[in-house]
C-alpha cells in the first residue's frame, strides 16, 4: 500500500483595511480626530491632504507660526453677558470644557441634550475669515473689547469641540489635545505654507 502525503492549503486572512470616509463638509475636529489616531506618519498626511480645506491651514498657521501672534489675552475665556455670569460657575473655557467631558464620557460628539446650547451652530469653516480680527497686524484698529466680544461670540456659535479647538490655538497649544499633529507633520502635507513673516 503506497503512502501518499497530504498537503493543506493554508490560507492567511489579511485584515480589512478600513475605509474612513467622513461626511462632506465635516467639523475640523471630525478632521483633527481622525488624523490623530492614524498610527503612521504617511496615513497622517495621506488624510490631512484628503480633507485639505484653508479654514484647517489656517487653523495649522495661527497655531504652528511663531511669526502669528494673537491679541487676545491668553488663558480662560470670560462670559459675554452678565446672564451667562449668573448662571454659569467659571469662565466660558470652563464651560466648554464641560461640554467636551460629557461628549467624551458619553463617547459621542452630538450635542444630544445639551438644552442650553444653540440648535443652529456655525463652524469654524465658516469662520476662519473672520479670524484676522485677532491677529497681530490683521485689524490692529480695532478695540480690545470688541475684538474679544467678537471672538466670544464665535465661541458660543461654534460646536464646543470646535470652540476648544479655537481656544487652544488662540494660546498655541492645538498639541496638547491633538499630539500627533505637528509642524513637522502639517509642512509635509501642505508645503504650500510659507512659514515666517506674517506679523
Amino acid at each position: 500500500m503506497p503512502i501518499t502525503s497530504k498537503t493543506r492549503k493554508v490560507t492567511v486572512k489579511r485584515e480589512k483595511q478600513e475605509v474612513v470616509q467622513l461626511p462632506a463638509n465635516p467639523f475640523l475636529f471630525e478632521v483633527l480626530e481622525l488624523v490623530n489616531k492614524q498610527r503612521t506618519v504617511a496615513k497622517r498626511v495621506e488624510f490631512l491632504r484628503r480633507y485639505e480645506h484653508p479654514s484647517l491651514k489656517s487653523i495649522f498657521i495661527w497655531n504652528f507660526d511663531d511669526s502669528v501672534i494673537t491679541v487676545l489675552p491668553p488663558g480662560d475665556v470670560p462670559y459675554s453677558n452678565l446672564k451667562d455670569e449668573q448662571t454659569n460657575i467659571g469662565t466660558l473655557s470652563n464651560k466648554v470644557e464641560t461640554l467636551v467631558d460629557t461628549m467624551d464620557y458619553n463617547g459621542t460628539t452630538s450635542l444630544g441634550s445639551a438644552s442650553d446650547l444653540k440648535q443652529e451652530r456655525t463652524t469654524i469653516r465658516k469662520e476662519f475669515k473672520r479670524f484676522y480680527n485677532f491677529i497681530k497686524g490683521g485689524n490692529d484698529s480695532l478695540a480690545p473689547l470688541r475684538r474679544e466680544t467678537m471672538f466670544i461670540q464665535i465661541l458660543e456659535g461654534l460646536h464646543p469641540i470646535e470652540a476648544e479647538i479655537l481656544c487652544l490655538v488662540k494660546d498655541k497649544k492645538l498639541e496638547t489635545k491633538y499630539n500627533k499633529i505637528t509642524k513637522d507633520l502639517v509642512s509635509e502635507a501642505y508645503p504650500d505654507i510659507i512659514w515666517g513673516g506674517r506679523s
